[in-house]
C-alpha cells in the first residue's frame, strides 16, 4: 500500500475506528508499543543505562565464562536509539562507551584482527555522528583518549583511526 492510499484510507475512517486501529497496533506489535511508550514517557537515561549494561556484559559477562564480544549488540542499540529519536548527546555517549569497553577488553586478551577492523568501523561511525550533530566540544577529550589508546597499544588499522579524526578537522 502506498502512502497516498494509506492517507486516503485514514481520512475516510471515523475517529472511533482510527482509535480502535491504533489500539490494535499498540497491543499487537511490540515496536509500536515501544514507540508510543517512548513518545509519551521518554526514559532516555534508563534506556541508555540498560544498553550500557548489555554492552558491558558482551565483553565482561556476569553469568557465562567466555565473552562473546559482538559489536552487533551495540550497533543494534545505537541504530534503535537513533530511530526512536533519543537525544544525540546520549547516543554519542553510548557510541564512545562501546569503544571504551572494547578497549578495556582488548587490554588483557589476544583479539583477532577482525576485532580491530570492527572497532575502526565503530570509531568512524562515532566520529561522523558527533561531527554531524555538532557535539565535538562535549566529547573531544574522550575521543582523543580513545584515539590515543589505539595508537599506544598498536591496534591494527592505525592509519584508519587517524583518517577518521580528519573528519573533525
Amino acid at each position: 500500500m502506498s502512502k497516498r492510499a494509506l492517507k486516503k484510507y485514514l481520512t475516510d475512517l471515523k475517529k472511533k475506528e482510527l482509535e480502535a486501529q491504533l489500539m490494535d497496533l499498540y497491543t499487537r506489535f511490540p515496536v509500536v508499543k515501544e514507540y508510543y511508550d517512548f513518545i509519551f514517557n521518554p526514559k532516555e537515561d534508563k534506556m541508555i543505562q540498560e544498553a550500557k549494561a548489555k554492552i558491558s556484559n558482551e565483553y565482561f559477562p556476569l553469568k557465562r565464562r567466555r565473552p562473546k564480544a559482538r559489536r552487533s549488540v551495540a550497533q543494534k542499540y545505537i541504530k534503535h536509539f537513533i530511530k526512536l529519536g533519543v537525544e544525540s548527546h546520549l547516543v554519542a555517549d553510548l557510541m564512545l562507551y562501546n569503544l571504551e569497553v572494547a578497549q578495556a577488553f582488548s587490554m588483557d586478551r589476544n583479539v583477532p584482527d577482525s576485532f580491530y577492523k570492527s572497532m575502526l568501523n565503530s570509531f568512524n561511525e562515532m566520529v561522523r555522528y558527533i561531527s554531524l550533530n555538532a557535539l565535538l566540544p562535549n566529547f573531544r577529550d574522550r575521543i582523543v583518549k580513545t584515539y590515543n589508546f589505539t595508537q599506544e597499544n598498536k591496534w591494527g588499522n592505525e592509519e584508519g583511526f587517524s583518517r577518521a579524526l580528519d573528519i573533525l578537522d
